[in-house]
């Protein structure tokens, strides 16, 4: 029992360190970096693989003291390697651009790969050591990675990231404690475990906190505003939907009303900077309850549907620090509903900087709602005059392609379908972005709400939208009804007054739309002409971007990335190409290459030096091939399915930080549940298998009615299971969107045990092909363990990049479909 617990500590160890170094990364240099380091830090699951393939036999001798050390080599690394990754000068934005910054990659995959190397050698240790066992140490790998992943997104509700690094390698410590005790028993056992666990515990109390301290890119936003004199922080909030930090600057004021009209001659009151993660600046504004001070808000782009109506309802996803708010209250909103999905901003605008905000949340008429903007839309039969989509993402962010990697479900068709049925005829959903050059947010935009319209039955959706751009940021109106002429009046009115160029207008000339803000040529208004025309599929084919509209099914709305652009921007790169590029996309890429040619060597290394053992005979139907195949197949089938379903579970729980932790521990539970009943599956059906017909009870279950049908295949278990697999992923496919805009108005909670019952079905099969497979190979030639072992992990690091890069192409379903495939080609290979 031991042994099965310390297997799952250091697994736990291993799943937070993962989450936590996502958190991290998000904080310290941008989210989109954490996928390549983690990826290839993973590696070190393979590498262990390795490592155990060449040494395993001694280390199997002393396996209590192997084992420790490879909990210990975890708890050291997890902490020393983030602190030394801190301090070297690497820049995650200057890869492209500046040569050197790629002379860092090496010590940043070597150092992280340290910590999941000792994890993933204990485990693969005893899965070697106790070849009998396969099924329950599996179980508690699985089991214990479920707690991990949920218990570190828990703890982070309570704890800054960098204090939850201490709980990390505690694990590791404690799994070391007991793996030293392995050997012992009895009373000697329990007071060495104990002691052990003792100084563990003492060891990470005892950490300075300069080694856990974080020290954010000097490039972000946060590092940025804290170089203006007089500049300080005035509070800090953590959970696992953001760092928050709040700015004054008394000395040089700060100034945040994204696209304001150069025309503008209102000074805006005093402003709060609030940070999320060191970057995306949104502004808690000093209100007093006058409405004179606010003027300069009406010369934003967002103001243009207030000039349109009057006295307003309003719907605003995403409050940010409460600046849309005001907006409406200037514009004589009779009720505003604001929806913000971190609490904790809510509280900052509501408790903390209450009296500064000018108890801006209870005024009357304005309701606050904790809430994701799809889930909160979907449960809700009120209607709106506006519908309100502010700019809350960082400017730097958006124009360095940062957020290319990032799913939005707030931009999809389905979304934009959902908003116009909340509004009322008349009304109008108003959407404000960056601008970028060449255009892509406005154009993607102005795409998707025109399929939005024609799935609607609208012939001539162009008479329903606007486009209005400043600047620096670009407003798109759709009006839930034709524009009329007195509309339209409005619309060019209000432009004109602002210095606001018109990108589109329904029967403007071309001359119109590059009055003020000039550029070359019109670009927004000429794309938006392309897209209402009948060679759409043309236009979008042949553009430099891809801006074709996102579903719910390819939900990643700031990929614009084409792969027959590159040749096109590199070549500019002197004269600033670079920066046209979404990298996190060419980054995942990279990512891809550098990790397939680390997990060939890792995996082909030890084939090669197994080759040369001539002792152990290979068994018949299990040569080397047959086992790197299968383990390959199902190492990718398993993440494919996990992250498409992290990604799908997004839009049901309304936050990646919910869906990751939600799905990683049902699937990982499940699955742990499914690999130990793997072992009971094979004795049942072996033992009717070894009844004639002749024997056979008249009457008997249908449970046994239903394994008879496998029996007579060449490994009933396995077959069973992938039958199981994608009879469960294919209903997956079939129901789970309809189900979840069905069921998106419940309560957190019931959404959460929902989610666990869709996954159940799913994991508890998707555990037994690893164990089934495994305890063959042992009783066939148990030296290949250990490497089936890595080969398998390095899969699952190939697969997590492999599977984002086919899901940003070919959508969810596609990359389901895959996985079943290899899923029976796994089961056809193992023979």
């Amino acid at each position: 029992m031991l042994l099965f617990l310390a297997v799952a500590l250091v697994s736990a160890g291993a799943l937070a360190y993962e989450v936590r170094l996502t958190r991290l990364f998000s904080i310290v240099q941008w989210h989109h970096y954490a996928y390549m380091v983690i990826s290839i830090a993973l590696l070190g699951y393979g590498a262990s693989g390795a490592f155990l393939a060449l040494v395993g036999d001694g280390l199997r001798r002393h396996l209590g003291a192997a084992f420790a050390a490879g909990a210990a080599l975890f708890a050291v690394s997890a902490v020393t390697s983030f602190a030394v990754a801190e301090r070297l000068p690497f820049n995650a934005l200057a890869v492209l651009w500046e040569p050197r910054q790629l002379l860092f990659l090496p010590i940043l995959y070597t150092l992280f790969a340290l910590p999941f190397f000792g994890a993933a050698t204990c485990i693969g240790l005893a899965l070697a050591a106790f070849p009998e066992r396969v099924g329950r140490i599996y179980r508690y790998d699985l089991i214990g990675a479920a707690a991990g992943a949920i218990g570190l997104m828990l703890a982070l509700f309570v704890l800054f990231p960098d204090t939850a690094l201490r709980l990390v390698a505690l694990l590791g410590l404690l799994a070391a404690a007991l793996g030293i005790s392995l050997r012992e028993s009895g009373a000697i056992r329990k007071g060495r475990a104990a002691a052990c666990s003792a100084a563990a515990i003492a060891a990470c109390a005892a950490l300075p906190p300069s080694w856990t301290a974080l020290h954010l890119s000097e490039y972000k936003g946060l590092s940025q505003a804290l170089l203006v004199p007089g500049a300080k922080v005035l509070a800090e909030d953590s959970s696992p939907l953001g760092l928050l930090t709040v700015v004054s600057s008394p000395t040089i004021p700060l100034r945040h009303a994204p696209g304001l009209s150069l025309y503008n001659a209102t000074e805006p009151p005093a402003q709060l900077g609030v940070f999320t993660d060191g970057d995306g600046l949104t502004a808690i504004t000093a209100f007093d309850g006058r409405r004179e001070p606010l003027n300069y808000l009406d010369s934003t782009p967002t103001a243009l549907p207030y000039h349109l109506l009057e006295k307003p309802e309003v719907l605003i996803l995403g409050a940010g620090g409460g600046t849309d708010i005001l907006l409406a209250l200037l514009h004589g909103a009779t009720t505003i509903d604001a929806v913000e999905i971190n609490p904790q901003l809510v509280r900052l605008v509501a408790e903390r900087f209450a009296a500064f905000a000018g108890h801006l949340y209870e005024r009357p008429g304005v309701r606050v709602h904790v809430a994701e903007a799809r889930s909160f839309v979907a449960g809700r039969r009120d209607r709106y005059d506006v519908i309100q989509i502010p700019l809350l993402d960082s400017f730097a962010a958006a124009a360095a392609g940062t957020h290319s990697l990032s799913e939005s479900y707030v931009y999809t068709i389905e979304a934009f379908e959902q908003y116009l049925d909340h509004l009322r005829p008349g009304g109008y959903l108003a959407i404000t972005r960056w601008l970028k050059l060449p255009p892509r947010d406005s154009l993607r935009l102005f795409a998707t709400a025109v399929s939005a319209l024609e799935r609607r039955g609208i012939g001539e959706p162009g008479r329903h939208l606007a486009l209005v751009r400043s600047w620096n940021t670009t407003t798109l109106l759709v009006k839930n009804g034709p524009l009329t002429g007195q509309d339209m009046a409005k619309i060019r009115r209000f432009a004109d007054e602002r210095a606001f160029d018109l990108a589109f207008l329904p029967g403007m000339a071309r001359e119109e739309a590059n009055q003020f803000n000039i550029l070359d040529q019109p670009l927004f208004f000429d794309g938006a002409v392309a897209l209402l025309g009948r060679e759409r599929d043309e236009f979008l084919r042949d553009y430099k971007f891809d801006i074709a509209p996102t579903t719910d099914d390819r939900p990643y709305f700031f990929d614009f990335f084409k792969w027959r652009a590159l040749p096109e921007l590199l070549e500019r790169r002197a004269i600033g190409g670079v920066a046209l590029l979404d990298w996190g996309y060419l980054l995942l890429a990279a990512t891809l290459v550098q990790a397939a040619a680390l997990a060939l060597v890792l995996i082909l290394a030890p084939l090669l030096s197994l080759g040369r053992d001539r002792r152990e005979p290979a068994a018949a139907g299990l040569a080397r091939w047959r086992v790197a195949l299968y383990f390959l197949a199902i190492g990718f089938a398993f993440l494919f399915i996990e992250i498409a379903s992290i990604q799908r579970f997004v839009l049901f729980l309304g936050h990646p930080v919910y869906a990751i932790p939600v799905v990683l521990c049902g699937f990982l539970f499940f699955a742990g549940l499914g690999s130990g009943i793997a072992p009971k599956l094979t004795a049942r059906l072996e033992a009717l298998r070894a009844r004639s017909p002749q024997s056979a009870p008249i009457r008997i279950s249908a449970a046994d009615r239903l394994f008879r049908c496998f029996v007579r295949v060449r490994y009933p278990p396995l077959a069973l299971a992938i039958a199981g697999i994608g009879t469960a992923a294919l209903l997956h496919l079939v129901v789970a969107l309809p189900l979840f805009r069905w069921l998106m108005p419940l309560p957190g909670a019931l959404k959460i045990a929902v989610s666990l019952v869709l996954i159940a079905p799913l994991a508890f099969f998707m555990g037994m092909p690893f164990p089934l497979a495994l305890v063959r190979v042992a009783a066939a030639r148990s030296a290949l363990v250990p490497w089936a072992w890595g080969i398998n992990g390095c899969a699952s690091v190939l697969s997590a990049i492999l599977a984002i890069l086919l899901a940003m192409s070919l959508g969810f379903n596609a990359v389901v479909l895959i996985a079943i495939g290899l899923y029976v080609l796994a089961a056809v290979t193992l023979r």
